[in-house]
């Protein structure tokens, strides 16, 4: 699944996700619990990583955090920016945050990795690493399953992951583990986050794909 396909199946959606998904009020108490809770304490750049139409990063600017919104899909960055003013938004892609090493105190990336393929997915997360200063965290949203695979996802292919698959790619990109957290309803697919933070700013290792 190439950034292009994914980028281009949600322009051609913007508007409709906006309308349905686009507002804090659409999302779950519970992960609303979780983002305040780990926004909390942040100092410094936050970066709400494939922000789509920016709920969640006025979400955090609300609570005092430094933070700006990046996604790759032009009209939601269009949207973010009609939505919310006063908060920061730039085109960028997941795999290029275009900032210096070590720039932010922390990443959201709530959900925007789940249309990224196995073999995608660790230059992205190694992406975030490179961002992320030493100590720094991050919070990552995905879908939970008991093996990583597609699943037809209402916009394109997404994947799910188990949460010991998916820290393990994370310990691999420079993470260390600090809390995982589940989700799940009836009817519903399994939701899982992890918060994790950046060990140092050494080099992470490959992944083997």
């Amino acid at each position: 699944m190439t950034g292009n396909v994914v980028r281009d199946a949600y322009a051609g959606r913007a508007e409709e996700y906006t309308a349905l998904l686009g507002s804090i009020a659409n999302t779950h108490e519970s992960d609303q619990r979780l983002v305040a809770q780990w926004a909390r304490d942040l100092r410094g750049a936050v970066i709400d990583a494939g922000c789509g139409p920016g709920h969640w990063t006025d979400f955090l600017k609300k609570r005092g955090v430094d933070a700006e919104g990046i996604d790759h899909v032009q009209a939601f960055i269009g949207q973010a920016r009609k939505r919310f003013p006063t908060v920061p938004f730039r085109v960028a892609s997941l795999g290029d945050l275009e900032v210096r090493d070590g720039y932010a105190a922390a990443i959201l990336a709530w959900y925007s990795v789940i249309h990224l393929s196995p073999g995608d997915l660790p230059a992205v997360l190694r992406e975030f690493a490179r961002c992320i200063a030493p100590g720094g965290s991050l919070l990552l949203g995905f879908f939970e399953g008991d093996t990583v695979e597609p699943f037809p996802h209402a916009v394109t292919t997404a994947y799910f992951w188990p949460i010991g698959e998916m820290s393990t790619q994370l310990e691999a990109a420079g993470f260390h583990v600090h809390a995982v957290n589940t989700r799940t309803g009836p009817g519903k697919r399994s939701h899982a986050a992890i918060i994790a933070h950046r060990i140092d700013g050494s080099a992470p290792s490959e992944v083997p794909c």
